[in-house]
């Protein structure tokens, strides 16, 4: 069953909207990796500054000190950052001050060495940055800058034609496609599981025929609402049942029961939601109100009855509906049971009605 929903997914192409939460996702749970990276990076620059201050015999300069400020700004901002397209930014401006800064502190270096650091400069930060999670054009333009700031061929005395040159190139060449097969592998890898989880939990807490949640995923978010402190105002739930409904798969077929299930929720998405909404099976569905008066919630229950009961369509229905205030020391299943209860009390005293649990 799985390979089978595997080689489905596999047959698309993720939607562009899809593709940006799961680069949202990514940066949000990458978030102290890539906190990590900037620091490790950090400590690699002033290594580098070191090395190549003394190896140059230039000692460290005043040059290094503002770079250094600006990497940990940078970090700063980068602990507070919460998007991944803020993030795509702040790295380029991270990258491009990393390649600028290791540029002034090579050009310290007699000529002949200058190809040799460059090229190490460039392919650690490039190695680096594919490990990040990136959009697609934050990486190219990553690229770009590293190797515009970097480039062995500019200003140096290596020749395009000349065996270093030729050899240069290919390895130039041969990183950037590893640094861009990684990025990309990986990236596709992570977006197929990112995809996967999202089918498989959507199965196990979205109700296939309405399309609204199930009653796993009822219980868990009402049961959070439930515990949660402090409460803002009373909590309320509300069962309901779609009344006569039994008749209507009867006289029409389920096709029709289905429909009309699919309306009602659909309805109930409209007018509750604010709140925890879900089918919890057969024709009844479940409402989880909070921070609200006795008032709001008569007046919303009377707006669900009225809409469902106006409805223009060939299989016209109505609805019953429990209410029951949850109290401090309810459990969730306490409560389930006094809004079945009124529930009952609206069937039984006419229906097309809402009830709430004395």
């Amino acid at each position: 069953m799985y390979k089978t929903i595997e080689d489905e997914v596999l047959k698309k192409a993720a939607p562009a909207e899809l593709q940006a939460e799961f680069i949202q996702h990514e940066f949000e749970r990458l978030h102290t990796f890539c906190l990590l990276i900037y620091l490790t990076s950090i400590a690699m620059w002033i290594v580098f500054d070191l090395i190549i201050s003394y190896v140059g015999g230039q000692g460290l300069t005043w040059r290094s000190v503002p770079f250094i400020g600006l990497f940990a700004i940078f970090s700063i901002i980068l602990v507070f950052t919460r998007k991944a397209r803020h993030f795509d930014v702040l790295n380029l401006m991270f990258a491009l001050t990393v390649t600028f800064g290791a540029r002034l502190l090579i050009e310290g270096l007699p000529q002949d060495l200058q190809p040799a650091w460059l090229m190490l400069a460039a392919t650690s930060i490039l190695y680096s940055a594919s490990t990040l999670p990136l959009s697609r054009w934050a990486f190219f333009a990553t690229q770009t800058v590293t190797w515009l700031m970097l480039n062995p061929f500019f200003d140096g005395d290596v020749e395009l034609f000349d065996l270093s040159g030729v050899m240069m190139v290919c390895y130039m060449g041969f990183f950037c496609a590893l640094t861009l097969y990684t990025f990309f592998i990986l990236r596709k890898a992570k977006l197929y599981n990112f995809i996967m989880s999202r089918l498989l939990l959507d199965q196990a807490y979205i109700d296939t025929l309405t399309e609204i949640p199930n009653r796993r995923s009822f219980m868990t978010r009402a049961d959070k609402q439930l515990h949660r402190v402090p409460r803002e105002h009373d909590h309320y739930l509300a069962m309901i049942d779609i009344d006569n409904f039994k008749k209507v798969n009867d006289v029409y077929g389920h096709d029709i029961g289905d429909e009309v299930l699919k309306r009602i929720a659909a309805d109930i998405k409209a007018v509750m939601s604010r709140f925890e909404y879900a089918r919890l099976g057969g024709e009844e569905f479940a409402i989880y109100l909070t921070g609200v008066r006795r008032e709001d919630v008569e007046a919303l229950a009377g707006e669900l009855c009225q809409v469902v009961r106006e409805q223009v369509t060939r299989h016209p229905v109505t609805i019953s509906i429990g209410v029951a205030r949850v109290l401090d020391g309810d459990t969730l299943n306490q409560a389930l049971i006094k809004a079945d209860a009124a529930l009952y009390e609206s069937k039984h005293t006419g229906k097309d009605r809402y009830t709430f649990h004395q």
